[in-house]
């Protein structure tokens, strides 16, 4: 097993309103919103853990760790790493359940033990283990990334793809064969490799962070956090790489690691808007530590936070369906929710188990002190509008969508009743049942909205729950239009 080590220390700097995306407002751009210090010590309140166990396998599950947890149109799923006699092959499985609340009891799909949803592949880079879940979902699509190996051998692990329509019933992506491996900058005393990964979706971009034993800004053990992105999901093409001095092009994702964002083993991360920042959950001493970067992972906008209490094995946090951080629902312009689940004892197999719910508020966030500020923190959320219809906020504007299982499919995270703040934000385009939708050779699938731009849209499945069949055209076509921003995050 691996064990996290310290935490990333603060510098002086500025935070950034998002991460690199269609505002001209993000990342550094032109009109960029002015600049605020950085290493803010944030006021926390309202601790709080599950009274015990919330989840773990059947009877033969002696571990159950490396949870991956969603709030997901109503529902809180998890994901996490366990081991069924009956799942074959011998080894790790991918486990799944879901709950009406964080502190569970987490339950199968049909009520009853949590189900064996993800497990080995005999023959292939993941024939024996597939472990360390992190899901999301973009559209209608969810992606797995695991940790997976065909055995027990030194550098064995590497990390893996899979998608589904429902969390559930998974189809290995990229042919089935890894999308990351260890780089071999370093060969070090810990042979792990590659694993543990942590996915965001932010702008249209993936973030994918991970551990890497053999990574050349890893520590003498291996620990160490490393961060590539790509618009691609499978991290097939367009990837860079997170340096020292911020992201650059690299050729694929075995380029050296040249930046580690964590001295740690286990870590999640997740993309909070109210706060405009990266935070990254890792294990030390206390419990969980919260270290905070900006969308560049250049400065510390935030002192770190610590979810106290005992662990055995890295934090799993409590996210959107895209990664990002939920909203409170006691005040979302005021304080910011952070719930994690993480294993805290040890099984019958010496392996860490006994999954346990903790979690804190940080306070005094002024998340809507101004339209930029709405704008982030409400990004990728929908609401009901005053028209019967639903409103999802995307790139600082709403758009007025007329089905709710559209809006729903798009967004990171639905709410019942729209917060007054988000008024002030303009609505600028609507999303008709039926509206035209094309696609183009290369350049992906859009909607037609009515304000004759072009939003895109991550899949088909989008498209048909509007009732719009997707003809083809040309790129001239496509170039005719006026781009608008991607309709999810």
């Amino acid at each position: 097993m691996l064990a996290g080590l310290v935490l990333a220390g603060c510098t002086q700097g500025y935070a950034q309103p998002q991460a690199a995306g269609e505002q001209p407002a993000i990342a550094g751009g032109k009109t960029a919103a002015p600049p605020r210090p950085t290493d803010v010590k944030l006021a926390s309140g309202d601790p709080r853990q599950s009274g015990g166990v919330i989840a773990a396998g059947g009877a033969d599950a002696v571990y159950n760790y490396g949870p991956s947890v969603m709030l997901d149109r109503g529902q809180t799923r998890m994901w996490w790493c366990s081991q069924y006699g009956g799942a074959g092959p011998a080894g790790d499985d991918i486990l799944y359940a879901q709950a009406q609340s964080l502190d569970g009891p987490f339950a199968g799909p049909g009520g009853g033990i949590p189900a064996a949803v993800f497990s080995g592949a005999p023959g292939q880079f993941d024939g024996m283990h597939t472990c360390d879940p992190s899901v999301l979902r973009v559209g209608s699509t969810y992606y797995l990334y695991y940790t997976g190996a065909a055995g027990d051998h030194a550098l064995g692990n590497s990390i893996g793809l899979a998608t589904s329509t429902d969390g559930i019933h998974w189809t290995r992506a990229a042919g089935g064969r890894p999308i990351l491996g260890p780089s071999h900058d370093v060969h070090r005393a810990n042979v792990y490799g590659a694993g543990q990964p942590s996915v965001v979706h932010l702008d249209g971009w993936f973030y994918l962070m991970f551990t890497d034993t053999t990574g050349r800004a890893a520590g003498t053990n291996g620990a160490g956090q490393f961060v590539l992105r790509s618009r691609d999901p499978a991290f097939g093409s367009g990837v860079q790489a997170l340096d020292v001095g911020g992201f650059v092009p690299v050729a694929s994702t075995s380029a050296p690691r040249a930046r580690s964002v964590v001295d740690g083993f286990s870590a999640d991360l997740m993309w909070v808007g109210a706060l405009a920042a990266f935070v990254v959950a890792h294990e030390t001493d206390g419990g969980t530590t919260l270290t905070f970067w900006t969308a560049d992972f250049t400065e510390h906008p935030f002192q770190p936070v610590v979810v106290p209490g005992p662990w055995r094995e890295g934090p799993g946090l409590v996210r959107r369906a895209d990664g990002h951080a939920p909203l409170s629902s006691a005040g979302p312009c005021d304080r910011v929710p952070f719930d994690l689940v993480r294993a805290t004892g040890l099984g019958g197999a010496g392996a860490p188990t006994d999954l346990r719910h903790f979690g804190l508020d940080l306070l005094g966030t002024q998340a809507c002190a101004n339209p930029d500020r709405v704008a982030a923190t409400f990004d990728g959320v929908t609401m009901p509008s005053p028209e019967r219809t639903m409103d999802l906020v995307r790139a600082g504007q709403r758009v007025r969508i007329d089905r709710r299982a559209v809006a729903a499919a798009l967004a990171g995270e639905l709410l019942e009743k729209a917060p007054p703040e988000v008024a002030v934000l303009p609505v600028t385009a609507r999303l008709r049942s039926g509206a035209e939708a094309v696609q183009a050779p290369g350049r992906g699938l859009a909607m037609v909205l009515d304000d004759h731009r072009l939003w895109p849209i991550p899949d088909p499945l989008v498209a048909a729950g509007n009732a719009s069949a997707p003809h083809p055209v040309t790129d001239a076509r496509w170039d005719g239009y006026r781009p608008g921003p991607a309709l999810a995050g």
